[in-house]
């Protein structure tokens, strides 16, 4: 049962499987992968080990409820949020090499100048594509890893498990956890109305994958911070998806007053999740083992791209830039008769990796409980796509088309935020006995660095 696997994968029992209700059948997303299976799994998965925390805590254990068309559609969260806000530079996608394709990733602004002075061309579609006929796909990937942009070169899937960042993958667990100080036990808060209330997440985190993560813990009751910087480049239209039921507040770490500051956030909090690249936090001065003197029984929560280890160890990534690389694009592709790469209907591996990472986060939490210590969880987009690869195949895929916002309008919900009115997703786990009750999106830097309770 893909239920069962995915909890075995965070070190919790089996068994618990079976507290979950799982209904719906068919396809809803056109795919050859079983990406929908993969949304109800992972969501019902982070549901349970909420679900077991709040017995830990004292309170009866809730049954969980998990639709698989609400699944799915939460899987596309960001393509039904209403008003609508283009996510996606104008140079941003596919492109003809020289021997292949590739595909540019320039939605922060950085990373489209630095395509364009590495291309030596105008910021048309055109124009890059002129440029790029002329280069090679593996050779352009290169350059542009060496000058910290975001480029993938396309791969079938032989060439890609001939790489050797895949058998280092391959090597990897799905979600690592290992204990990385010693702590004593930090019992859990009393049982109350939210399973997670009481805990609290500092979210360093963009984009999809991360920010989903702290929305799950926050939907689940936890106080979630998220912490940026007015330089560090975001996408609202992600920020308005994945901001329910979170705080957001400016500190530059660069800074020694913001970086004190942060560091009493620290002391105060139950763990601690980055997306940002392998190492950029301990540059700023606070490495994993920091942050378990600041504040012991942490939980610090990696995603990467690639992982942390081998060629690509660090390397800079995203959802559609993996899915390139890996050979992701060429399998679905083949299974559907086209000759152009052909994406995933959805960001599945940003957001199976977010339900992964959150699980993971709740995991940590139960055994700093039962034994003690300072914990570290990694993720990584590649060993989720991996995973997903592995599983069995969806022989009529593409027998469906693409859900419209008028299909899935009992699944959404509209809100005042801070933004205006939003249209969401609701979350696609319910608790029996549950109501919950997250607060609506919120700017950036638009709350006070501290926590809301001493």
């Amino acid at each position: 049962m893909l239920l069962a696997e995915v909890l075995t994968a965070a070190g919790l029992p089996a068994g618990l499987a079976d507290g979950a209700v799982l209904t719906g059948s068919g396809i809803v997303q056109p795919s050859s992968f079983p990406v929908d299976r993969v949304a109800q799994a992972t969501i019902a998965a982070a549901g349970l080990a909420a679900a077991a925390i709040h017995a830990a805590r004292g309170a009866a254990m809730p049954r969980v409820f998990v639709d698989l068309r609400a699944a799915a559609i939460e899987f596309r969260s960001e393509r039904h949020l209403r008003p609508a806000r283009e996510a996606w530079d104008s140079i941003a996608g596919l492109y003809r090499s020289a021997d292949g394709w590739l595909r540019l990733h320039t939605n922060f602004p950085h990373h489209r100048a630095g395509i364009l002075r590495l291309l030596g061309c105008a910021g048309e579609r055109a124009a890059v594509q002129q440029a790029l006929a002329g280069r090679r796909s593996e050779d352009f990937e290169t350059e542009a890893t060496a000058a910290g942009l975001c480029v993938a070169a396309f791969r079938t899937r032989q060439q890609w498990f001939a790489h050797p960042q895949a058998a280092v993958l391959a090597a990897q667990p799905l979600i690592a956890i290992e204990r990385i100080a010693p702590a004593a036990r930090r019992p859990l808060p009393e049982a109350a109305a939210a399973p997670l209330a009481g805990l609290r997440l500092l979210d360093l985190t963009r984009v999809i994958a991360g920010p989903v993560a702290g929305r799950t813990l926050a939907h689940h009751g936890a106080e979630v911070l998220h912490i940026s910087a007015p330089h560090l480049p975001s996408i609202p239209a992600l920020v308005m998806d994945t901001g329910r039921g979170k705080r957001n507040a400016f500190l530059d770490l660069r800074e020694p007053a913001d970086a004190a500051r942060f560091a009493r956030l620290v002391a105060g909090a139950d763990a601690l999740a980055c997306s940002y690249r392998p190492g950029a936090l301990a540059r700023l001065g606070f490495p994993d083992e920091r942050l378990a003197e600041l504040s012991p029984g942490i939980v610090v929560a990696h995603l990467s791209a690639y992982g942390t280890e081998g060629p690509w160890g660090g390397k800079r990534g995203f959802d559609s830039l993996v899915q390139t690389a890996t050979g992701i694009n060429a399998e679905e592709a083949e299974a559907a008769g086209e000759e152009t790469p052909r994406p995933l209907p959805c960001q599945a591996l940003d957001h199976a990796s977010g339900y992964l990472l959150a699980l993971g986060i709740m995991a940590a939490w139960l055994r700093r409980a039962e034994e003690g210590g300072s914990w570290r969880v990694r993720v990584s987009l590649a060993r989720t796509g991996h995973w997903i690869r592995g599983l069995p195949r969806i022989p009529n895929g593409f027998s469906v088309t693409e859900p419209t916002q008028e299909e899935v309008a009992d699944l959404l919900e509209t809100e005042e935020s801070g933004f205006g009115p939003l249209t969401t997703v609701r979350h696609a786990a319910l608790l029996e006995g549950i109501t919950p009750r997250p607060s609506p999106a919120m700017p950036l830097g638009s709350s006070p660095a501290e926590w809301l309770t001493p």
